[in-house]
């Protein structure tokens, strides 16, 4: 049924397969049984909503145990030599995704703390300069509109820039919204009710030639897109374990580029270079990132989010684009050859692995429907949104669009 020329798993037939003509594997296919076997909820359930919630996996539940044992044997004596190493590490792990270095990125419990501290830094970079504004974008996910929304009564100026479609938005409009009262771009690197790719490069070329900063929301596209933080140059990315990374709830994190010399107004006992002095009168800010971090880190959801990073790394993050891009076509192909509308670019080129598909009828009926198939996906609206993530295969697609078909 598919139109483009993917190779099938084991038991679906594909119409290279059925012509008899030989077809590569998908990227990682000779390791697949290995990866599947490392998240239980596969062997139930075709899971098919990790840009929600990624998978949980035996190698997070083994670090989450450890983080406990060591709290039964030393109790707070983990903290100085073994938890905070934990922290270390799992920073590395979070730059590594976006390759950077592990002194761009401070923890954080949500990407709402992190909008929160960078823009107290901001305010204060820019204040007297006539800077009020932040522009955003109608399709960003919400926590970031309801922030700066929040500070109007401040006198903040912000601008909502519209998408003609529920797809994009041009780039010219953001272009045009973004002047020289503007202090920050806010927006994200894929947008969550229709998988479009933004080009996170020219967003910060047009965010540095009006000498605005530039904040981008990688919480949509970190784990399944390739991404080089410093080669887009970004001030500010946000992020975090709970979608793609596969590393849970709880773990967010900040990238701040070395080039920005912003200090947060807020500072936290872990953001002071000497914390372990306890001197409360010694408030000089470290001199990477972690100056923007706010309060003492969740240890243990650091070790839960450890081990679903280490996985995605281990199996790598481009081999996991390509995989996620011929399951997402697939998907595409399957839902068109039965008459869906898609809800996606015109440009393949700008899509990602989040598919979503028009279901006029009821789209919360039809994610019940599929959930009592085991079938998990999500809905945003009226639209069906399947997000395949490595651990998928064809026969997820083929099972996840018969039960959809049911409805």
């Amino acid at each position: 049924m598919a139109k483009h020329d993917i190779p099938a798993e084991p038991g679906s037939a594909s119409p290279a397969a059925a012509a008899g003509v030989a077809e590569p594997a998908l990227p990682l296919d000779d390791r697949i049984h290995e990866v599947r076997d490392q998240f239980p909820i596969l062997s139930r359930k075709a899971y098919l909503n990790s840009n929600s919630l990624g998978a949980l996996s035996l190698r997070s539940v083994e670090e989450r145990r450890r983080f406990e044992d060591l709290w039964h044997e030393m109790g707070a004596g983990a903290w100085y030599e073994i938890w905070v190493a934990k922290l270390e590490e799992v920073r590395a792990l979070f730059g590594k995704t976006i390759e950077a270095d592990a002194e761009t990125i401070a923890l954080m419990s949500s990407v709402s703390a992190a909008v929160s501290v960078v823009w107290g830094a901001i305010v204060a970079g820019v204040r007297g300069t006539g800077r009020n504004k932040v522009v955003l974008t109608e399709l960003d996910f919400p926590t970031v509109g309801h922030h700066f929304l929040s500070q109007r009564a401040n006198g903040l100026d912000v601008e909502i820039v519209p998408s003609p479609d529920g797809i994009h938005v041009p780039l010219e409009s953001i272009r045009a919204a973004v002047d020289e009262r503007t202090a920050l771009l806010a927006t994200s690197h894929v947008f969550f009710t229709s998988g479009n790719t933004q080009d996170a490069a020219e967003l910060t070329r047009i965010a540095h030639d009006a000498g605005s900063f530039i904040l981008l929301d990688a919480y949509q596209s970190n784990g399944q897109l390739a991404i080089d933080a410093g080669a887009l140059g970004v001030d500010f990315l946000v992020g975090g374990a709970l979608k793609w990374l596969c590393g849970g709830p709880g773990m967010a994190y900040l990238h701040v580029n070395p080039s920005v010399r912003l200090d947060p107004v807020t500072l936290s006992w872990f953001g002071v270079e000497n914390q372990f002095l306890f001197d409360i009168r010694d408030a000089t800010p470290r001199a990477d990132a972690r100056r923007f971090e706010l309060g003492t880190p969740a240890a243990g959801v650091a070790y839960t989010a450890a081990g679903g990073l280490s996985i995605v790394l281990e199996y790598g993050i481009s081999a996991i684009q390509h995989r996620n891009r011929l399951l997402a076509n697939d998907l595409r192909d399957r839902l068109s050859d039965l008459g869906y509308r898609l809800h996606q670019a015109s440009d393949p080129a700008a899509r990602s692995a989040l598919v979503l598909v028009e279901h006029e009828e009821d789209a919360a009926a039809a994610v019940r429907h599929l959930a009592a198939r085991d079938v998990i996906v999500d809905h945003r609206g009226p639209l069906v949104r399947f997000s395949p993530h490595f651990y998928n295969t064809l026969e997820d697609n083929e099972r996840a669009v018969a039960a959809l078909a049911e409805t």
